[in-house]
């Protein structure tokens, strides 16, 4: 599926998205609400990279300052080596067709009016010039692809149930052929029984298709199955990416540990076992963040330097980047592939 030889096809470079503040008669702007402050991260070609936080983080925002559709207020995002932030009108129209979103609520992502092959055409009447019978055919096609009757052409959304909405909006964005697309939350609307199904189809797309993903949600299980690498966010800063195994593993940063405290264990003894992380306070505004550390407020971990010093998202172990004062020492060790010291391992368990 992933093969980490592979080349980057989504580059992210310290991407910020603020949405101003305003207040007064004149609306003049008082200050910014920070939802994605100074990301940073690659994703592969072919790889389903997981953006996990709890609600309000900033992680449907990324997706959207990505793809361009916020005007993103800093930062560099190359999709197949061009700048998406700073391409024209007209580029950006014609890159389009290489990325696709899936959005989170079908029933507010489709129009009411009009039909599912009107809908699912209806982007290959903006960027193609198919025939009336050539572009009925492709319609045909991607619905047998995401499992939808033909005979349900004709019909309108509200006739169909959550999980079929789903699969016309994940039809739409593959109707041009992507190379990428983000998932926010396709998921999140759905029942259970019927996020499976979602989820298999996502993943039977990528293998047939090449697709890449950036797979946005805040259920950790269904990260875990899906994702190849997961970042995880926080008062709209990633504050760890480690490959999936590792980070379920072997959680370093002490939210991505508390997060995961809370997943709830299938095995009735693990349960019995698991130590629940529960942090105190409420998560701060993005429009008024802690000085140093975002996260250090609720820290259980905190040092002095935490609320004076920013820490630097870096490489501490080969493919595991994370941005806490517990482990700067060790950041410069990351260049021997496979190699720990013991102060390595000693900072890790202290971490834990």
């Amino acid at each position: 599926m992933f093969d980490a030889v592979q080349k980057p096809l989504v580059e992210v470079a310290g991407l910020k998205m603020y949405f101003p503040i305003t207040a007064g008669v004149f609306r003049r702007q008082v200050g910014n609400v920070k939802a994605v402050d100074n990301v940073s991260f690659t994703i592969f070609e072919g790889e389903t990279l997981g953006l996990v936080g709890e609600s309000g983080c900033g992680k449907s925002t990324c997706g959207r300052a990505i793809l361009r559709l916020y005007e993103p207020t800093a930062g560099a995002v190359r999709i197949d080596g061009t700048d998406v932030i700073a391409a024209s009108s007209d580029t950006l129209r014609q890159m389009r067709p290489k990325m696709q979103m899936v959005f989170q609520d079908p029933q507010a992502s489709l129009n009411p009016r009009m039909t599912v092959a009107a809908i699912i055409g209806e982007p290959l009447d903006e960027h193609t010039k198919l025939s009336k019978a050539e572009k009925l055919a492709k319609i045909y096609a991607l619905m047998d692809q995401v499992g939808l009757n033909r005979d349900f052409a004709n019909r309108y959304p509200h006739e169909f149930s959550g999980g079929q909405r789903q699969r016309i909006g994940i039809a739409r964005a593959l109707a041009l052929n992507p190379k990428f697309i983000v998932c926010d939350e396709p998921i999140a609307a759905l029942d259970v029984s019927i996020q499976a199904q979602v989820v298999n189809l996502l993943e039977e797309l990528q293998d047939s298709l090449g697709l890449t993903y950036l797979f946005i949600s805040h259920d950790l299980s269904m990260v875990r199955h899906i994702a190849d690498r997961v970042a995880v966010m926080y008062l709209g800063q990633i504050v760890e990416l480690a490959p999936r195994d590792a980070i379920y593993a072997e959680p370093l940063h002490p939210y991505t540990q508390a997060l995961l405290s809370a997943v709830p264990e299938p095995d009735p003894e693990a349960e019995k076992s698991r130590r629940r992380i529960v942090l105190t306070g409420d998560v701060p505004s993005p429009a008024n963040p802690p000085k140093g550390c975002n996260f250090c407020t609720r820290c259980p971990k905190a040092m002095a330097i935490c609320h004076e010093t920013e820490p630097q998202f870096r490489e501490i172990l080969p493919g595991r980047f994370v941005s806490c004062h517990l482990y700067e020492q060790t950041a410069g060790e990351a260049a021997a592939p496979g190699a720990r010291s013991e102060h390595t391992e000693k900072t890790i368990q202290q971490g834990e």
